[in-house]
């Protein structure tokens, strides 16, 4: 599995929809077809991606974590919030598309039942959360 890393990889797997969602976090699904550069990236994002082909590999799976300041303040949690997500996408790399993957916190756990920033409860919690998500869009595929 490769990292997303650049600010363009990011933009393009974004551009490719939602295919699964927790209360927590959404995947974000591009599919890299080999033979065609998809176009509609173009016009979803209004912006170009020059040399999208050089972006991605087509034959690997491709994930990244976007974790947000104004979902979770402190970097200690979004740094266990990010272990966690690349911890578990590598449990189901196997049965994902060869595609690039971008979860994104999409609301804050709530810091009253999460005191500490990196908590057993807190990590639980996350750790079930993308077993869903994943699960959810594995199934998809």
């Amino acid at each position: 599995m490769q990292r997303l890393k650049t600010r363009p990889q990011f933009q393009a797997a974004l551009s490719g929809g939602t295919v699964s969602r927790t209360p927590h976090f959404a995947l974000h699904r591009l599919s890299l077809p080999e033979s065609q550069l998809p176009a509609d990236v173009q016009t979803q994002t209004g912006a170009s991606f020059p040399g999208f082909s050089s972006l991605f590999n087509p034959h690997t799976v491709w994930l990244g974590a976007m974790v947000p300041k104004r979902w979770a303040r402190r970097a200690v949690t979004r740094n266990t919030i990010k272990r966690q997500i690349y911890a578990i996408s590598a449990q189901f790399e196997a049965r994902l598309p060869c595609a690039a993957h971008v979860v994104r916190l999409r609301s804050e756990f709530d810091r009253k039942q999460f005191v500490s920033a990196t908590s057993p409860l807190l990590k639980h919690a996350v750790r079930l959360e993308l077993e869903q998500l994943f699960e959810r869009a594995s199934q998809e595929s």
